[in-house]
């Protein structure tokens, strides 16, 4: 079935486009405001874009009264911020930090959130989230009622159990975080517990396993 998202409305594009694009990592966001109040507040509009440099993006969106969340006016106004990794531990309480507190209200104080300090920011990060990302404020861009921070990442703290320092490797597998998917069953949450691999090919080796492919006569010669 084909869906023209043009002729529909924003929320019931929402609905679809959150239940095939699983899953999605989690940013719960910890940012500090002008006064010093220490805001946490989830997302899944979150991803890495790129590593040279280390670049990730949070579509925070705006407020359904319109005008800005906390967090993006934290970020924009401090020009730093932290992404901590939600798993299953740390759930409830991201769950329960969507709650619409006021602006004058700490997530961190209402919740009994445990912050550490940050090492390179100075923005605390969440001390029960298995890897917290320290980053730096790049941009904001806007379309239409989309608000979509850029960072950073400019430090990166994860719990001992889950890396080999000396090979940089995470064991993924060992850490329990969760995704978000869509509304469509109850919950809306993936364990990644359930991993799989696949070596990828180089051209040559392909090229093995496939002797009678030819090249597509559309294709460009070498020599063009």
């Amino acid at each position: 079935m084909f869906f023209d998202l043009s002729q529909i409305a924003s929320r019931d594009a929402y609905k679809l486009l959150t239940g095939v694009v699983v899953p999605r990592p989690i940013a719960f966001v910890t940012s500090v405001s002008s006064e010093g109040i220490v805001n946490a507040a989830p997302y899944s509009f979150f991803n890495m874009l790129g590593s040279d440099p280390p670049t990730i993006a949070i579509g925070v969106g705006n407020r359904p009264e319109g005008g800005g969340k906390d967090t993006a006016r934290n970020i924009e106004e401090r020009s730093e911020f932290v992404v901590n990794i939600v798993d299953e531990t740390l759930a409830p309480l991201m769950n329960e930090s969507a709650v619409d507190f006021p602006s004058d209200w700490s997530e961190i104080e209402a919740l009994g959130l445990e912050i550490s300090e940050g090492q390179v920011v100075k923005i605390p990060r969440l001390a029960q989230s298995p890897a917290s990302l320290e980053c730096h404020y790049h941009s904001t861009v806007n379309v239409g009622n989309n608000r979509i921070i850029l960072g950073v990442v400019v430090g990166l703290w994860i719990r001992d159990e889950f890396v080999d320092a000396e090979k940089f490797y995470v064991w993924t597998d060992k850490t329990e975080i969760i995704g978000r998917g869509g509304g469509g069953f109850e919950g809306g949450y993936f364990r990644l517990s359930d991993p799989f691999g696949m070596r990828r090919q180089s051209f040559a080796e392909w090229q093995k396993d496939h002797p009678d492919a030819v090249r597509p006569q559309s294709a460009p010669s070498d020599e063009s």
